[in-house]
């Protein structure tokens, strides 16, 4: 199981380079890519097993924190699904719609490492 765990870090941290990544190379043109969609569907699902694997390993868990990053995730998986859309439709993605996506990703990645 601890093994399971681990993978399932390891794939939840590439899916936050893949949203991180590509929003930091796209800052001269903001858009949303559909690669940063792939990433938020990775870190959602990985992110969902981890959490159903903490009871199972007694692990100890800050649940008010995974509840905030859940919420985050879920809004960081909606804008990218739009801005996805958008992208493949060929219409232009607002500069908002795409600061959005890469921020929040990021913001998560801050509340992981630094909420104790």
């Amino acid at each position: 199981m601890n093994i399971l765990f681990n993978v399932m870090v390891f794939l939840h941290i590439i899916g936050a380079a893949m949203i991180v990544g590509i929003w930091i190379g796209q800052m001269k043109k903001p858009t949303v890519h559909p690669r940063q969609f792939d990433g938020a569907m990775l870190q959602l699902i990985t992110g969902i097993v981890m959490m159903g694997l903490i009871p199972a390993l007694d692990m100890n868990a800050n649940y008010a924190k995974l509840g905030v990053k859940l919420v985050i995730a879920l809004v960081v998986g909606v804008l990218a699904f739009i801005g996805r859309r958008k992208y493949k439709k060929g219409e232009p993605v607002s500069n908002g719609l795409a600061q959005s996506v890469g921020g929040l990703a990021l913001l998560n990645v801050a509340i992981a490492t630094l909420w104790q």
